[in-house]
């Protein structure tokens, strides 16, 4: 018995089976067209792919074959699963790995499921964004208990004065802090520790200025003080600590209904939480100071020093600019609320921890609408879709909360919405429009304030942030309507 030898692999003799009988008779004469009688030819059958095997295959490893873009990926997998050649030429018919690799990729149906979504890395803190609208307010505990104490009439100008050069300075302050925070926290300390005590001193010296030198300067001292270090709390994230300080504060002005606490306690209780809250902020720089120490650089060294050592240029101080010169205009914008309606301006400064929380959820949807998004006309229509819903959500619950302190809603919803469309625009780095708008609006509105010229105060408040929550509204859609912000 013999049979032909294979050639090359796959070739068409292996097919055949070739038997040759013994020659046991003599040999017959027969034309050269007849068969040899002698040799007797089986023609096997042909042995195909196992369809069958090879869809079960497809059917378990379909979802990972779908995604596959080429039949390569296919075989790669297959090796993953352990399928030896052997394996695959017995139980599937074919060939090799590629053939099988290239059967599966045909017919499984390409799939291209959605990459899964991480964490949101904007979701905000509830309790700490309502605890910093908190602390926004409770300072004006300290003139509720110190009321009888001080001619509100002849020192409320140099107090006002000196608020407004603290929240301006502040503002830049912050905004400083938080880029030197990119160096690391001892950074944004210094800053913090070079910057805070300079901008006490400024605004009591305006303050000075525009009240005379007197008992009042002690006063103004103080708020002046309170101020810096509560910004740097606020900065450094220590709310928490911060409320702990005003406890004083706090339980003084609770027992006011029904106790009269007498002079000592009024100027006492203020004063100890305005110790207890530069003690807390002493604590905590010193703190920051001794985390991650720049290379070469003492803890006691200056801001310049340790930003030599860590190689890391200091920004310019024109950077912080328009931040500080929103703060100013937001402080006079509030001021001029407050001549009219004072408890509109405490309701105004509650809602700003429920701003800041609003700010972080506007990012973290438009990052959604980002990834949901196909077209750059369709995320503009998301984001213009998030930007109201989020103006509305802050501007909604301000109306009956104005409406059962007495105050005019009109003018306090538009300047609500002017200084929070101004800080969603800070938020994303375009300061100098929300500045610049919101100081034309100071100035608009405070012109007619002073020479009481027509429409009258209430209404050119009203007028000119409504026309300012306008043009912020559109600068908004216009800047951040577009992917390039939030990728």
């Amino acid at each position: 018995m013999s049979g032909p030898i294979s050639l090359e692999p796959g070739g068409a003799e292996q097919d055949t089976l070739a038997l040759r009988l013994a020659d046991v008779r003599p040999r017959r004469r027969r034309p050269r067209w007849a068969l040899d009688d002698s040799t007797l030819a089986i023609r096997l059958p042909l042995r195909g792919p196992d369809e069958d095997a090879v869809s079960r295959l497809a059917a378990d490893l379909a979802d990972r074959i779908g995604p596959a873009v080429h039949p390569y990926e296919v075989a790669a997998l297959l090796e993953a699963e352990g399928l030896t050649a052997g394996t695959i030429k017995e139980r599937y018919g074919h060939p090799d790995l590629f053939s099988l690799a290239a059967a599966l990729y045909e017919r499984v149906p390409r799939t291209f499921p959605e990459p899964d979504r991480g964490p949101d890395p904007w979701r905000p803190d509830t309790v700490r964004c309502l605890l910093r609208g908190v602390l926004f307010a409770l300072p004006g505990l300290a003139y509720l208990l110190t009321a009888p104490l001080w001619d509100a009439g002849a020192h409320a100008s140099a107090l006002i004065v000196a608020g407004l050069v603290s929240w301006a300075w502040g503002q830049a302050l912050g905004h400083r802090a938080h880029l030197r925070m990119v160096a690391g926290r001892r950074e944004a300390a210094l800053t913090l520790l070079a910057g805070a005590p300079a901008g006490a001193v400024l605004a009591t010296a305006a303050g000075a200025v525009s009240g005379g030198v007197g008992p009042v300067t002690l006063v103004v001292a103080a708020q002046s003080l309170y101020l810096a270090a509560a910004g740097v709390l606020l900065v450094l994230a220590r709310e928490r600590l911060l409320l702990a300080a005003l406890t004083p504060l706090v339980a003084g002005a609770a027992v006011l209904p029904w106790w009269e606490p007498g002079e000592v306690a009024r100027a006492g209780l203020p004063a100890l939480a305005l110790l207890a809250t530069l003690a807390v902020t002493g604590r905590v720089l010193w703190s920051a100071l001794g985390a991650n120490p720049a290379s070469g650089a003492a803890a006691s060294g200056s801001a310049a020093s340790g930003s030599a050592a860590s190689g890391v240029v200091p920004p310019s101080p024109l950077r912080s600019l328009p931040y500080g010169l929103f703060g100013l205009a937001a402080g006079v914008l509030v001021l001029l609320e407050g001549r009219r309606e004072p408890y509109a301006v405490i309701v105004l400064t509650v809602s700003m921890g429920p701003a800041e929380w609003l700010l972080y959820r506007y990012r973290g949807l438009s990052v959604a609408a980002l990834r949901a998004a196909a077209t750059p006309a369709g995320f503009l229509l998301r984001s213009a879709g998030i930007l109201g819903l989020c103006l509305a959500a802050y501007l909604l619950p301000l109306w009956p909360a104005a409406l059962l302190t007495g105050a005019a809603p009109d003018a306090l919803l538009t300047l609500a919405a002017v200084l929070w469309t101004a800080l969603l625009l800070q938020a994303f780095g375009a300061a100098w429009p929300s500045a610049l708008v919101c100081l034309a609006t100071a100035a608009g509105a405070g012109t007619v304030t002073l020479l009481d010229a027509p429409p009258g105060p209430g209404a050119a408040l009203a007028l000119s942030c409504g026309a300012a929550a306008l043009c912020l509204t559109g600068c908004a859609l216009w800047r951040l309507g577009r992917p390039a912000p939030h990728a």
